[in-house]
């Protein structure tokens, strides 16, 4: 990502693009392939789910509540970044981003992991959806605004193909250890705590063999992100970034639906239902 205007000249529209994955037109033609064909997959069978589960009144318990949750949340993220890095991939990096809207792609950045909290009445469905988007929303506001008020210089480049956190702070001319410290902080809080807890539910239950694909999951998203976020910030490397991001940006959204969601017999049942209703 290049920083391609002067954040100290006043008046100056601040703007990004990102560095492309490779040189060769060829390859990034690929990369673009691959990323399209993700991307519309996960797209698909979230909003899928959502709707399955909207339309079908056998489907409205507690039970269900969080899949559709998950489904919805990942339709955000996924779209947030990936569009955008179609396009960056499709122009060989030519392709702009403004301040606003990597501040935009930052904050979902930030909120992303803690989708994974979404994991019983109605009240308490509620209350534990509502927390962890209020939390999520709190932290990556703070954090967003913190960030986007560093001074930035010019024609500085790191490998990512969005606005993450630790890029962005790369970019910026000034002491970023406070910054530092307060995204460890963070990416504690969101990350840490909520696997203890998802990891400490899967100890309870009985048939674990049954769940080892949610595990999995679990696993990429959390790993990925805690090899990025949680790593000494001397030790982090742009180009293993970049790959370890492609696994929760682009890898999970596609999988989650088949994880948690069509390995459940009454939802299949539903999804073959409004298929032959269509036909």
């Amino acid at each position: 990502m290049d920083h391609v205007e002067d954040a100290n000249q006043t008046g100056t529209m601040i703007h990004f693009h990102f560095r492309p994955f490779s040189k060769l037109p060829e390859v990034q033609m690929l990369i673009f392939v691959a990323f399209l064909i993700t991307y519309l997959v996960s797209v698909s069978g979230n909003i899928s789910i959502s709707l399955i589960i909207w339309t079908h009144r056998s489907l409205h318990t507690p039970m269900y509540f969080f899949p559709a949750n998950l489904a919805a949340l990942e339709t955000c993220c996924s779209s947030t970044i990936a569009p955008l890095t179609l396009a960056s991939t499709l122009s060989m990096g030519r392709t702009l981003i403004s301040l606003a809207g990597c501040g935009a792609q930052v904050f979902v950045a930030i909120c992303h992991p803690l989708r994974y909290s979404l994991v019983m009445s109605w009240r308490l469905c509620a209350r534990l959806a509502l927390g962890s988007l209020a939390v999520g929303f709190v932290l990556a506001l703070q954090l967003t605004v913190l960030i986007f008020r560093l001074p930035f210089c010019s024609s500085k480049e790191t490998g990512m193909f969005y606005c993450d956190i630790l890029p962005v702070v790369r970019l910026a001319c000034a002491d970023t250890r406070v910054h530092g410290a307060m995204l460890f902080v963070v990416s504690v809080a969101v990350l840490t705590l909520p696997f203890l807890l998802i990891t400490l539910s899967y100890v309870f239950i009985v048939a674990f063999s049954t769940c080892s694909s949610h595990v999995t999951a679990v696993l990429l998203q959390y790993g990925g992100t805690s090899l990025i976020y949680l790593c000494p910030s001397s030790s982090y490397s742009p180009e293993r970034g970049q790959v370890v991001s492609v696994v929760y940006t682009f890898i999970t959204p596609m999988l989650n639906p088949l994880i948690y969601s069509m390995r459940n017999r009454e939802l299949k049942d539903a999804f073959k239902r409004a298929v032959m209703r269509s036909l």
